[in-house]
């Protein structure tokens, strides 16, 4: 009996407010349209921005005296520089949901331009939410979207943000999309937003009874006759009557942002470091970087194809100049090391890790085939790799007897890690390879993309190495250190956490990246909400 009363309420809301109110709006906003056009001096009126009631926001004073302050203010257009709310719907939409989906939100641009901002709000959430899960749409608002809100932060209201001690949102777009990077990243007091109705563990795409969020009426419920100290708004009505009942009201200009380079929060003064993040898309899906993508989907599946072929099937060098003239940048540098026949165990390469094919790239750099130990690789992996690789347990001693016998058939690739990291940082190096070998050789490995990330915590990692080759110009730097002195090994008496230590920094310093204590189980922790371990392979 659920769906059909769902249903008969979609079926209601199309017929009289999409359709009927759409319509007559539409006709409105066309003929306006036409008649500016045809009055060349109304139109540059209509340009002008209109004269603002409150002070800019960079006149606030961000003193001492903020400490005990109560701030309310609005994600969109105030705390983030942009005010649009496609690109983050269409991240919920391509992230949370499917690529079907994210094309239909795509679609609906092409009418939502005619539609007002109430209405269009209403569009987006249906098509974003109806049918996911509550589960994984948390799971973007935690691991996906606090990526692109930290890149389109707003550093001068930022700056007032942070001398206050009580923060509290209030938007008009769905809470669940901003509540987690507020309260993680933020440090936010309270978050009010739109609720949208759910049956059972989903949601139906339907707002909830109370409707989308007034702010205004929204900020009398929560402070009742209490006035917040400061109130920070866009330059838009509602938003000067939301913050007039503030005892001090600013305004953000986007003229302030787009004049002032200072606005651009950089990425240092962050107010929590992003070590971590999730998700397929590399870019901010604008409509048009979005268009872009579906547009260049089809050309990068076959290049993907046509990369691996290259990889599994042609010579080293061959591979090289063939892989170049694709589009992938490869950048090898450093010492190569011989092979020393005093020594009847192989050398142990120890990389950073940045994707799947890092032994790959190593593989190619050094002209050579190489052994790679890896944990949790799928088949298809597997399938297409073009090294020999071998599963490790996370069984300590297991693994370690493993490694031993591997290294005395040749050189082997270990990437002590043992999870992959995006950003400029270094997690915590398992000491395990230490013990393992006297012939040691870091490696810095770093890897860009453009479009597509080729790394997942929580989705099909048989797509990682497909991804990433699907980029236009993926890029990737090998830079092969020299060997750790003796000193510095086991064999020179030092214990196997500070050679694991000491290659972590000799890495972190070649690639500028920060050193941190961080572990695999700490990334799923926080991106997946598991401690990224296979079950089939857990062991008692």
């Amino acid at each position: 009996m659920v769906f059909p009363v769902v249903f008969l309420k979609l079926a209601d809301w199309v017929l009289y407010q999409l359709l009927a109110n759409s319509c007559y709006r539409a006709a409105r906003k066309m003929r306006n349209y036409g008649f500016f056009l045809r009055n060349q001096t109304l139109r540059s009126t209509a340009q002008q921005p209109a004269a603002s009631l409150f002070p800019s926001v960079t006149k606030c004073d961000v003193g001492n005296s903020r400490m005990f302050d109560t701030l309310v203010c609005d994600i969109h257009g105030v705390l983030l520089r942009s005010d649009t709310f496609f690109p983050y719907f269409m991240l919920v939409a391509f992230e949370g949901g499917s690529i079907v989906r994210a094309f239909l939100l795509l679609l609906s641009c092409s009418f939502l331009w005619v539609l007002d901002s109430e209405l269009k709000l209403r569009v987006m959430i249906f098509i974003s939410f109806c049918g996911l899960r509550k589960k994984d749409i948390e799971s973007v608002g935690r691991a996906v979207l606090p990526k692109f809100y930290l890149e389109n932060l707003n550093l001068q209201v930022y700056e007032v943000w942070s001398k206050t001690s009580s923060r509290v949102v209030f938007t008009s777009i769905p809470r669940v999309m901003v509540e987690g990077f507020l309260q993680e990243y933020m440090s936010a007091n309270g978050v009010v937003g739109t609720e949208l109705h759910t049956v059972g563990n989903r949601f139906t795409g339907l707002l909830s009874s109370s409707g989308l969020l007034v702010k205004h009426k929204a900020l009398k419920e929560h402070f009742g006759d209490k006035k917040p100290d400061v109130g920070l708004g866009s330059s838009s009505l509602p938003d000067h009557y939301f913050i007039s009942l503030c005892k001090e009201a600013y305004v953000v200009n986007k003229e302030d942002g787009k004049s002032n380079l200072c606005s651009l929060m950089p990425r240092d003064k962050y107010p929590k470091p992003l070590i971590f993040h999730d998700g397929r898309l590399a870019f901010l899906p604008t409509p048009f970087a979005t268009l872009s993508m579906f547009l260049w989907l089809p050309f990068g599946i076959l290049l993907s194809i046509l990369r691996i072929f290259v990889g599994i099937c042609l010579p080293y060098k061959l591979a090289v100049i063939c892989g170049t003239l694709s589009g992938v940048q490869l950048r090898f540098q450093g010492c190569f090391p011989s092979s020393n026949s005093q020594h009847k165990k192989g050398v142990l390469y120890v990389c950073t890790h940045r994707t799947l094919l890092d032994p790959v790239f190593l593989s190619t750099a050094l002209c050579k085939p190489l052994t790679a130990v890896t944990y949790s690789l799928s088949k298809m992996s597997e399938l297409i790799a073009p090294i020999k690789t071998v599963r490790l347990t996370r069984d300590r001693k297991q693994d370690g007897e493993t490694m031993q016998k591997l290294l005395s058939e040749g050189d082997l690739v270990v990437c002590p890690e043992g999870t992959t990291c995006r950003e400029p940082y270094l997690l915590r190096f398992s000491s395990l390879f230490a013990e393992l070998a006297d012939e040691i050789v870091p490696v810095a490995i770093n890897a860009h993309v453009s479009m597509f990330y080729g790394t997942t915590a929580s989705g099909l990692k048989w797509l990682d190495p497909i991804f990433f080759l699907m980029n236009p110009r993926p890029s990737y730097h090998v830079q092969i250190l020299g060997k750790v002195p003796q000193e510095f090994t086991c064999a020179g008496g030092r214990s196997s956490f500070e050679v694991a230590n000491y290659i972590q920094r000799t890495l972190a310093d070649a690639l500028g990246f920060e050193c941190t204590t961080l572990t695999r189980r700490d990334k799923y922790l926080m991106l997946a909400g598991n401690e990224g371990v296979v079950h089939e392979n857990k062991r008692n």
